[in-house]
């Protein structure tokens, strides 16, 4: 016993990583306005996409231990354009995304602090300390600290689901209309939901670069089914955690009336007090401090994952053999840190106050990209480029299937109603 825990420590961290990236924004935020815009009914579509979305996930995993090489290595096996193309997607999604989860961090360290004059420079703050911490201690600094944020966060929403399940759904205030999903801001907002449930399916890169960074911190190769064993626990956990914030959203906002506000730091606000209100105004300081280290760790992650995933791909297009990659790399990882922190933003300066705008326009772009890394990440490890024994079953192959007919069908409809 003593022996597996071992061994699953020194695995654990990449999934630990993952969960804090996908319950940030898409958690915190979509899930909540989900629940509270739509209620229950949006449940379903919550857990049909974050299902066919997790093979395609857990293919960066699988092919980091089975290969010892990223997946962005296996996109250059499937030819250089597949590459570029992957370079290209994540250079034109890199400055929404990160601006999009730069900006809900920045309302909830506001909201801890009570902090309300110092505008944009509580982003530029917190986009600075994020790089030092990044430039310095990189994975080490990150694998330590998203360990403590996920535990606390787990715990805080489980309570708060539980009280509110005690005390039941608010009572729908005189003439309540619920919102009609099947409309074109409807379908707008459920693509924008999907997009980052439970996060975008690019990160699987990031998922396969964290799993050989962990190997090379603990000097310790975990056999294909313990890193699988713990990407798995770490991903049934966001889903758990999705149902639960779409049930709280539902259950203290569906029917009151109320609109969520589109200003990051009043939104922050109501998302703290959605726990509040079922845990207790005792509590109100352990969930702010939750919530904003949680989106802390989230705008970290993204930061290393876009700059890791960047540097690994501008190393494989520019040399032809993996021995003649040289030191001269080395410098990029701080170089796009700073690039992707600076292009945020400007984004977030473009969209200025307006939260779920912006929020909403990522999360769609992150849908669109979707298929194309779905198809990538399924080629790679059902084919020659992954030895039998490491290829996924026959159950998980159909699963990825439909993932795949499920993504691109929902991208072209998007396409053709929207131009």
């Amino acid at each position: 016993m003593n022996e597996k825990l071992s061994r699953f420590s020194k695995t654990a961290g990449p999934g630990i990583l993952f969960a804090s990236t996908a319950i940030g924004v898409s958690h915190l935020v979509q899930s909540t306005r989900a629940g509270a815009d739509f209620g229950l009914m949006i449940l379903g579509f919550v857990i049909v996409v974050t299902l066919l979305k997790y093979p395609f996930f857990e293919y960066g995993s699988r092919y980091a231990n089975s290969t010892h090489t990223s997946i962005i290595d296996g996109y250059k096996k499937l030819g250089k354009p597949a590459l570029w193309l992957y370079f290209i997607l994540t250079i034109a999604s890199m400055f929404f995304v990160t601006g999009a989860v730069g900006f809900v961090a920045a309302g909830f360290f506001e909201n801890l602090f009570g902090i309300d004059f110092l505008g944009e420079w509580t982003i530029i703050i917190l986009f600075l300390i994020c790089v030092s911490i990044l430039a310095v201690g990189k994975y080490k600094i990150l694998d330590s600290l998203i360990k403590i944020i996920v535990i606390v966060l787990v715990v805080s929403t489980v309570s708060a689901f539980l009280f509110a399940l005690h005390n039941g759904p608010i009572e729908p205030v005189v003439g309540f209309e619920p919102k009609e999903l099947w409309t074109a801001s409807g379908i707008f907002f459920l693509l924008a939901l999907m997009g980052w449930m439970p996060t975008a399916i690019d990160l699987s890169s990031w998922n396969s670069l964290w799993t050989l960074e962990r190997m090379k911190q603990t000097n310790y190769k975990p056999k294909l089914k313990e890193t699988l064993f713990e990407f798995r626990l770490a991903y049934l956990i966001t889903g758990i955690l999705a149902v639960m914030f779409v049930t709280l959203g539902t259950f203290i906002f569906y029917g009151s009336g109320e609109e969520l506000p589109n200003n990051n730091s009043l939104f922050a606000n109501k998302v703290v007090s959605l726990y509040t209100q079922t845990i207790g105004d005792w509590s109100y300081i352990i969930i702010a401090a939750s919530a904003f280290t949680v989106m802390f760790g989230t705008i970290i992650a993204v930061l290393d994952g876009y700059s890791r995933s960047l540097q690994r791909t501008v190393e494989l297009i520019f040399t032809e053999k993996e021995d003649k990659i040289s030191t001269k790399f080395r410098p990029l990882y701080v170089i796009f840190l700073l690039v992707i922190s600076v292009g945020a933003l400007v984004i977030i300066f473009q969209f200025e106050n307006n939260l779920k705008e912006l929020v909403d326009f990522a999360t769609v772009l992150s849908f669109l990209i979707a298929p194309v890394i779905a198809i990538f990440n399924f080629r790679l490890v059902t084919g020659k480029y992954l030895a039998k024994e490491s290829q996924p079953s026959m159950l998980l192959k159909i699963l990825s299937f439909a993932g795949i007919i499920f993504l691109s069908g929902f991208a072209i409809v998007f396409v053709l109603t929207r131009f």
